[in-house]
């Protein structure tokens, strides 16, 4: 018996590599990125939500991870977490560097 288990072990160790490689990995780089792109809104950026609906901020509240969004039919209060972080950055243009 232990001489198949030993036989498995590499291949297991294997697919553990391939998984938080491909799947681990991205998901923390990926909110890591989020959650610094919350933490660098400020007033006057344009964002859009995502459940669609665009506008530009005009407060952010930090006690209660909130912000103030100004749309075309009013302020929207919100959440952070409802701002879309890749439909937002496609509002900005690249900077030149």
């Amino acid at each position: 018996m232990e001489g198949a288990f030993a036989g498995q072990l590499p291949f297991l160790l294997m697919m553990f590599g391939i998984i938080f490689f491909f799947m681990i990995l991205p998901q923390q780089r990926r909110a890591k990125k989020e959650k610094t792109f919350k933490n660098m809104m400020k007033k006057g950026d344009r964002v859009i939500t995502k459940f669609g609906v665009h506008g530009k901020i005009v407060e952010v509240n930090d006690k209660n991870d909130s912000c103030v969004v100004e749309t075309m039919a009013g302020k929207l209060k919100m959440e952070r977490s409802f701002i879309s972080m890749e439909l937002s950055q496609k509002l900005v243009p690249p900077s030149k560097n």
